[in-house]
């Protein structure tokens, strides 16, 4: 071995020094304990020589760039020495540095890549595999016992963190040879399934249709179709040789699994991928994409998706989570019958997470700025210039409104739960649907809605401030954010309102009461230099209220 090769080599051997100091984290195994379903931290590392430079990191290696590419200028290595002398070296000497890690750094699969500037271009290459098959054993056990017991006998939410693991481990193919595409959607029904109502379903929502997105980019898609679009819009282009071969017929389920989710939860701008998915199935010979295309899963009975007569035609589709309303002569009659028709979808178990398509000569929109101006606002607005069917529009509500679910062509500060322009019309129509709206408030994610604040700030509007709207409008104020601005000081100097306040805000925690008095007052100091000027009994409610929003 000449003297540059050799130097070569000891550079390269630091650079695997100096990162496996950096991976040795001494909290490793205190991180592994976190959940029986992580194995180890570290799979993966990639040494990229260029230029006479090492570089060791974990990024991955994308096999798809050309193997070979004309250099400008020449290198000290070729590929036969890069291929026939440090490949040998390096993997042997990353085995028995691997041998000597604690256990928790390592996952039980890893895999050491290369990627060299030579002579004749660039080369890529697998260095090292390396499977710790006592701990791949280990992991599958876990796994085996938590889809039994947390899962297959659950009854209780799940932690997102096992989800992460677990949503990834179905998907492995070095821990499962042959993927069981039914038991795999079944773990991940049963997941979102005792999650629902909980205030992390959409993120176990997220890490299930991320990690089939990854399994169908990085593994599935390739088997079949050359990647002929760009790094920021993908495009498939079928392989000739392409023929699902049985293995293939069985994961393809998976991928038509992965366009659902994606086209149901991810935001719009992801839905070009969704469809992507489903195409390329359907361009394998899948029928049951095809199905899905046409007609949803197939899992409600036509007579509920599709329903018609001579004024309106509406039907459904739960794989797009889409339901298509065409009004074909504007009357009370249509929106009834399209109203009881949604009611009846909904309470079937169509996704509550969807968006109405809707054709229509008329154009509604709710008195309130800032709503999203879509099909699905569109269509209420327009049923509530019908009083007659009030009534329908606040049973729809009813069946609608659903903690962390939303309409899906409504995005960033203007999403919002199923419902929420029925709920807003009425309230802002009739007082007598105040009970609606108190019912709604209560399910509003505030973390993540704000169109609830412009709401309240227009009933304000509406019906003012007076001893009958204050309990009403306190109670929207529990459920709207920080940003909401009032205009009430003025009326709260009235004595009266201002007593009725305090007796409103008694047994409130003392951070909602603090909340009230940011929203009205902007906050504790400045209701406290009112109080100091104040006098009598308008000074004893201002304390009173100070005290409340106080940590005893």
């Amino acid at each position: 071995m000449d003297y540059t090769l050799e130097a070569i080599l000891e550079e390269m051997k630091m650079e695997i020094d100096k990162w496996l100091i950096y991976i040795s984290d001494k909290e490793a195994e205190k991180i592994v304990k976190r959940t029986t379903l992580q194995a180890g931290i570290h799979g993966y590392a990639l040494l990229e020589y260029a230029d006479g430079r090492v570089d060791v990191t974990d990024n991955l290696l994308d096999l798809n760039e050309p193997g070979k590419s004309k250099q400008t200028t020449p290198e000290q290595l070729t590929e036969v020495q890069v291929r026939e002398q440090i490949i040998p070296e390096l993997a042997s000497y990353m085995q028995n540095k691997l041998n000597a890690l604690p256990p928790a750094v390592l996952d039980y699969r890893f895999r050491f890549d290369g990627k060299f500037k030579v002579n004749e271009g660039v080369v890529h290459v697998h260095i090292l595999e390396y499977v710790d098959e006592a701990k791949k054993q280990q992991l599958l056990e876990q796994i085996r016992l938590y889809t039994l017991n947390k899962l297959d006998a659950g009854k209780y939410p799940t932690k997102p963190l096992e989800t992460f693991f677990l949503a990834r481990h179905l998907l492995d193919e070095g821990l499962y040879p042959v993927l069981d595409s039914g038991r795999i959607t079944a773990v991940y029904d049963k997941i979102q399934e005792l999650n629902k109502g909980n205030k992390h379903l959409a993120e176990h929502r997220n890490t299930i249709t991320v990690a089939l997105r990854n399994w169908v980019e990085d593994h599935w898609l390739p088997r079949y179709f050359e990647n002929t679009g760009t790094q920021w819009q993908m495009g498939f282009t079928k392989r000739n040789d392409a023929v699902l071969e049985n293995v293939g017929q069985e994961t393809v389920g998976l991928v038509i699994y992965a366009a659902v989710c994606i086209l149901k939860y991810e935001p719009s701008y992801s839905r070009s991928t969704g469809l992507a998915f489903l195409q390329c199935a359907l361009e394998l010979g899948s029928v049951q994409a095809a199905r899905l295309i046409n007609y949803g899963s197939g899992a409600f009975a036509e007579e509920v998706t599709r329903l018609r007569n001579d004024q309106v035609e509406c039907s459904a589709n739960d794989v797009f989570a889409e339901v298509r309303i065409r009004i074909n002569q504007e009357s009370e009659e249509s929106y009834a019958f399209a109203l009881r028709y949604l009611t009846n979808l909904l309470k079937s178990g169509f996704p509550k997470s969807y968006q109405i398509k809707l054709t229509s000569s008329v154009k509604h929109w709710l008195p309130l700025k800032g709503l999203a101006k879509t099909g699905t606002h569109r269509f209420f607005a327009n049923a509530l210039e019908y009083p007659k069917i009030h009534p329908l529009l606040e049973e729809y509500a009813i069946a609608a409104m659903e903690t962390f679910e939303w309409y899906t062509d409504a995005e960033a500060e203007k999403c919002c739960m199923p419902g929420s322009y029925a709920v807003f019309g009425l309230g802002l129509t009739d007082q007598a649907y105040f009970p609606l709206v108190l019912q709604y408030m209560e399910k509003v994610d505030v973390e993540h809605q704000s169109v609830q604040n412009r709401f309240t700030a227009a009933l304000i509007e509406q019906y003012g401030i007076n001893k009958e709207m204050l309990p009403v409008l306190l109670t929207c104020m529990l459920y709207c954010t920080d940003s909401l601005k009032l205009k009430m000081t003025r009326e709260l100097e009235n004595v009266g309102l201002l007593r009725l306040l305090l007796d409103q805000v008694h047994g409130l925690h003392y951070y909602q009461v603090e909340h009230l008095v940011y929203l009205i007052w902007g906050g504790k100091n400045k209701l406290q230099k009112l109080a100091d000027k104040a006098e009598g009994e308008q000074k004893q409610y201002l304390a009173g209220l100070i005290q409340a929003a106080n940590r005893s």
